[in-house]
């Protein structure tokens, strides 16, 4: 992923990682109806081909668009979100399951489908509804120095302006991109899970 990401400027291609099959159609459909067509990198893994949450209704798939960030909803009183959560890809559901374990109302999920170009007037309007949020966490599964970190870092410290801090979590820098044991990698994911829900650390 960072490799393609590394690539992009100037609105060159678009990088998008859809997470339900109503975001995978619509955004396939928007390629072929645009008249001009810029290279279309779709990252999406196999977990979710019979993940039982990556499903979409009828109704999805047959009316709307692509959509470049979808926010989980919001609660009665969005004053109450103080911290939000973006992230990319499979790991949103591995933070939904948790969050609504431990049940969090103070903690709002945003998945970013499109990495680039990146939504940034839709997530600055998306951010201008919680006037009350004191922190704003991207957090990713691939280490430090992989995945899309890097790439949206500085876009996403140029919409909140110093309002409040941009935490990241993940894994720390490695050399390689999976810990090469199934045990270890659950172990490290529910890691950064609980990470993610409770605490993070600022990288400057």
């Amino acid at each position: 992923l960072e490799r393609f990401l590394q690539l992009c400027a100037d609105k060159n291609i678009q990088v998008c990682v859809p997470t339900t099959p109503a975001q995978i159609f619509h955004l396939l459909r928007r390629q072929q109806l645009r008249l001009v067509r810029k290279p279309l990198i779709i990252m999406s893994p196999k977990s979710l081909l019979r993940h039982k949450q990556a499903t979409s209704t009828l109704k999805e798939l047959t009316d709307g668009a692509f959509m470049p960030l979808i926010s989980d909803a919001c609660p009665d009183n969005c004053n109450k979100i103080e911290k939000l959560i973006l992230c990319s890809g499979k790991i949103y559901y591995d933070l939904a399951r948790a969050k609504q374990t431990i049940k969090l109302p103070n903690i709002l999920l945003i998945r970013i489908e499109q990495l680039y170009p990146f939504p940034a007037k839709a997530l600055s309007e998306q951010i201008e509804e919680y006037p009350n949020l004191t922190e704003l966490v991207w957090c990713q599964e691939e280490p430090r120095n992989q995945g899309s970190w890097n790439q949206v870092k500085h876009r996403l410290r140029k919409i909140v302006s110093g309002r409040f801090p941009v935490n990241y979590v993940g894994r720390p820098p490695s050399a390689a991109p999976a810990a090469g044991n199934y045990a270890n990698h659950n172990k490290q994911q529910a890691t950064v899970i609980n990470q993610a829900l409770t605490r993070a650390k600022t990288i400057q």
